[in-house]
This record gives structure tokens, sequence and C-alpha cells, in this order.
């Protein structure tokens, strides 16, 4: 397959060579990236990609031809360290303690300049070119969740910001009761990271799918304060356009202070997600 490039900084030996971190940033980041024309068959052509946001499109991007055995490795080697550090401990994984833990521990492995350069390049590039057009809350490839600002949700393993977050799921769990539950919180950016590449490894490297459903590494809001719910004996369908049939969700979508950070035909490259509680600006 003749895959279509998602960088022009994506060139292999670009990937190998020394650049530092911070130069990096600055020169992906502030890339100026035009946003498409908004027009009748845009909106046509859109609403029908959101719809159908697990398939292919013909203007999709993909991960090129000369760093995909990079990128198969990063995820192979991802999986490996959620594995190892177990899956709590992984949602809150900072992307320098993943790399700390990958290096000490032989059942993971260090990661290679080529898989870190590449991770940094799909970082701190614009989302926007592969068709995701969200703001990112998280700028900083170092970020970290600091213990002392989450907590564990009560009567569960997941974990939520201390504060707006925990308030907002606590009133709403006393309002609607037992059949609603919490279905994901706190995320940091290694969890994003695997989220990400492996939906896209999953896809032929396919990003613009991956980003139909999954934010990119430094998009997520689950990152700042934003989290996830369900209804109870549900199971995968809560990540599903099902969950906007339930009861759950009408007596939500009925409270004037909820709102969600993805309703439907949303133009920010995303799919429809009842479950999204928008809990950030």
């Amino acid at each position: 397959m003749n895959r279509r490039t998602i960088l022009r900084a994506l060139a292999f030996g670009f990937i190998q060579c020394g650049i530092s971190r911070g130069v990096l940033a600055q020169q992906l980041i502030h890339t100026s990236y035009n946003l498409p024309d908004i027009h009748d068959d845009y909106i046509k052509d859109y609403l029908h990609k959101m719809i159908n946001f697990d398939k292919p499109h013909q203007d999709d991007m993909y991960i090129p031809d000369q760093t995909y055995n990079i990128f198969t490795s990063i995820v192979m080697r991802l999986r490996r360290l959620q594995q190892f550090v177990g899956h709590g401990n992984f949602q809150m994984l900072s992307f320098d303690d993943g790399l700390r833990f990958a290096s000490t521990y032989h059942q993971v492995e260090p990661f290679t300049k080529a898989e870190t350069r590449l991770m940094e390049m799909i970082f701190y590039s614009q989302a926007e070119q592969y068709g995701f057009f969200s703001k990112k809350p998280l700028t900083e490839l170092t970020a970290r969740i600091k213990k002392e600002d989450v907590e564990r949700a009560p009567h569960s393993n997941i974990i939520l910001y201390k504060g707006i977050p925990m308030e907002t799921f606590n009133r709403l769990k006393k309002q609607i009761g037992d059949q609603l539950i919490l279905t994901s919180g706190v995320r940091g950016i290694m969890k994003q990271f695997l989220l990400f590449l492996n939906k896209a490894y999953n896809n032929n490297g396919n990003l613009s799918l991956a980003s139909r459903s999954l934010a990119p590494p430094g998009y997520s809001y689950h990152g700042i304060g934003d989290f996830d719910i369900g209804q109870t004996g549900l199971g995968a369908a809560n990540f599903s356009r099902i969950f906007a049939r339930t009861e759950v969700f009408k007596r939500l979508n009925a409270f004037g202070y909820i709102t969600f950070r993805y309703p439907d035909k949303n133009m920010l490259g995303v799919r429809f997600e009842p479950w999204h509680i928008r809990v950030t600006a």
C-alpha cells in the first residue's frame, strides 16, 4: 500500500537525527496548517465519515512505509509496558516515567532513539493534518498527573481529578443512582499514546481513522478532568450510539448543567460520544 505521509518531518532520516525535544516542539507545534473550507460538499463528506468512523476513507492519513516498522515496535513496547506496570498505574504514567520503566526492566526493554523521535513528532504535530480539529489541552510531552490531584471514585477503581470532576460525578451518581457507572477517568500521556496508536495499528496505520474515535496524545481532555460514564449491564455498548438510547443518557441530557465534549454532528472530527462528560472548558 502506498501510504500517505502524515508529516513532512516524518522522513526516516529526520527521525534518526539528533534534534532535541525542545527544538522539535518549536518546529512542529507551531507549523501552520490551513483548515479546509467549510461548504456543503465538505459537510456532506464529513458527516459521512463520522457515521462511518470505523471505516477507511480515500483521503485518510497513514503512517508512511519508511516508519511503519518503528511505529509497530512502539505499539508492541507500549503493550508490554502496560502489562508490566499494571493497567491502573499505566493510566497515570508520564512519558518520561514510561521511558524510565522501559529502560530499567528487561520485560519491556528500552525505547530506541528512533521510537522516541517518532513519538515526539506525533505528539508535537498538528492533529488537524489527519482530520482532528479539537483543541490540545496538554501541549507538553512531559506533562505529569500529580498523585495529590487525583483520587479513586467511590466504589470504583477508576481515578478522577479532585474538585469539579469528582464533585460532578458524585452529583450525577446521587441524582441518577446505581444505574450510572464510571467507565473511564484520568489518562496520562502514555495511556493516550497506546490507545491512539493501537487503534491505528489495528487499522493498517490509519491515523485519521483512529482520530475519529480516539484523541491523539495531548488532545485528550481525560488528561485534565473529563470522564466517561455508562449504564450498568450495557458493557462495551456504553461506547456506542446505543448508550444514547438508555435511560441514564436521557436523564443526563435533561440536566441543564451537563454538557458533552463531542455532541452529535460536531465539527471536531470526532464521532458522537454521548458518554463523554465535558468537565473542563
